[in-house]
């Protein structure tokens, strides 16, 4: 079995935790050091067995907590190529034990398999994460795109529980309060992926076999859970699945105080 919990979701920070006995990964460290012990301690999770980071991008919401922790915890730090260029211009790679370039096959973490996929984003190279376990269970990490290429569908479909960007909804962006370049950055094929687009890819990995789906990276501004669950609940009620039944969804909180769900 393996627990995958959201530790923090949004514009302040992100920060997702996925452990399959004792081994244990993040995926992103974007808020303080101490906030993302205490988030670990809360799920029950000994800090001291997380030795393996993984960036999607270098985005301060992905990355702010990272020097720190990595010094007082003697991690590895994986990333794309680029992502590696772009943090080695900052002080954010300072304490990391190793920085890894992930490999085309993935990395091998106790029994998980971690593997990147590009996705589509205004910084160097960004990624997305699959989970394998040893169950035969997969997981996906898929913030912060423009759009769902086929190179990010082509990955994610198959998961049994995927963490997907269900970041804004079109009309609060564009009637609210961002300037008109802020908008076209949000709604670019490298900006955000809108609930529309997300109850869409939701559609079509709740029919490749996924039971569990998660709502990650809500605008704190542009959105509201109620509405983001609610579009991709009515998008996979058109196709014929129960909540409950069929499949599970939940929208990650900017700070998690649920429990984890669990493969």
């Amino acid at each position: 079995m393996a627990k995958f919990c959201p530790l923090f979701s949004g514009s302040t920070g992100n920060s997702t935790y996925i452990g399959s006995g004792s081994d244990g990964i993040l995926i992103d460290a974007g808020v303080a050091s101490k906030r993302l012990e205490q988030s670990l301690w809360r799920i029950g999770v000994n800090t001291e067995n997380i030795k393996n980071i993984f960036i999607t991008h270098e985005h301060t919401d992905h990355i702010s907590g990272l020097r720190v922790f990595t010094k007082k915890h003697s991690c590895r730090v994986f990333m794309t190529e680029g992502t590696k260029t772009a943090l080695e211009k900052t002080d954010a790679l300072d304490n990391a034990n190793e920085v890894i370039v992930i490999p085309e096959e993935g990395v091998e973490i106790g029994n998980m398999c971690v593997k990147s996929f590009h996705t589509s984003h205004d910084t160097m190279e960004p990624c997305g994460y699959t989970v394998d376990i040893a169950n035969g269970r997969k997981m996906a990490v898929v913030t912060d795109l423009g759009l769902v290429t086929t190179e990010v569908l082509g990955n994610i479909l198959g998961a049994d529980l995927i963490l997907l960007e269900s970041n804004h909804d079109v009309n609060m962006l564009q009637c609210g309060g961002y300037p008109y370049m802020l908008q076209r950055r949000i709604l670019g094929a490298k900006g955000h992926l809108s609930n529309d687009a997300c109850a869409e890819t939701a559609q079509k990995l709740i029919r490749n076999g996924a039971t569990r789906i998660i709502l990650g990276h809500l605008s704190r501004e542009n959105n509201l859970p109620a509405l983001a669950y609610r579009c991709t609940e009515s998008a996979l009620s058109e196709i014929g699945a129960k909540e409950g039944v069929d499949y599970l969804i939940r929208v990650a909180k900017p700070e998690w105080d649920e429990k984890a769900m669990i493969l």
